[in-house]
């Protein structure tokens, strides 16, 4: 996967807020750039608050950073791990691709690959004639400051 510039990514951003009838502003692309400089996994809040600190001078409200997620997600430019009780938390879909270890407990992600797990992944879809076009994998547990 070519990992697209920000510059391309505000195209494909803009062309996907006029396909819905949306208006681009300063505050959707600040939450863009939030996402695109930073790789790490965000709640909305999280995020939130990070662009408030990041363009204190840009009026900003929770909704926006909700919606554009959203948007965001449903068109494939950021993914989103589900944390039961806890929420949502989101990272951009730029990266190649990996899987994750999640925390129980204090909720930390660790992101890791394995070119093992991946091809047994693509033998197993074959064993079943299963024509693979995505997956996720999670694995839940508790970290070594949790243990």
């Amino acid at each position: 996967m070519k990992i697209m510039s920000f510059e391309e990514l505000l195209e494909e951003f803009k062309k996907l807020l006029k396909n819905n009838g949306l208006k681009f502003t300063a505050q959707r692309e600040a939450i863009l750039q939030t996402l695109y400089d930073n790789p790490k996994h965000f709640t909305s809040e999280s995020l939130y608050l990070l662009v408030k600190q990041s363009y204190p001078k840009l009026n900003i409200g929770i909704t926006t950073v909700y919606r554009t997620l959203n948007l965001l997600e449903d068109n494939g430019l950021v993914t989103s791990i589900s944390l039961g009780v806890q929420g949502k938390k989101f990272e951009i879909a730029l990266k190649p691709h990996h899987d994750h270890l999640i925390c129980e407990k204090c909720g930390k992600i660790v992101e890791f690959e394995d070119d093992e797990i991946e091809q047994l992944q693509h033998d197993i879809a074959n064993m079943y004639e299963f024509q693979l076009t995505n997956h996720l994998m999670q694995l839940y547990g508790h970290c070594k400051e949790c243990q």
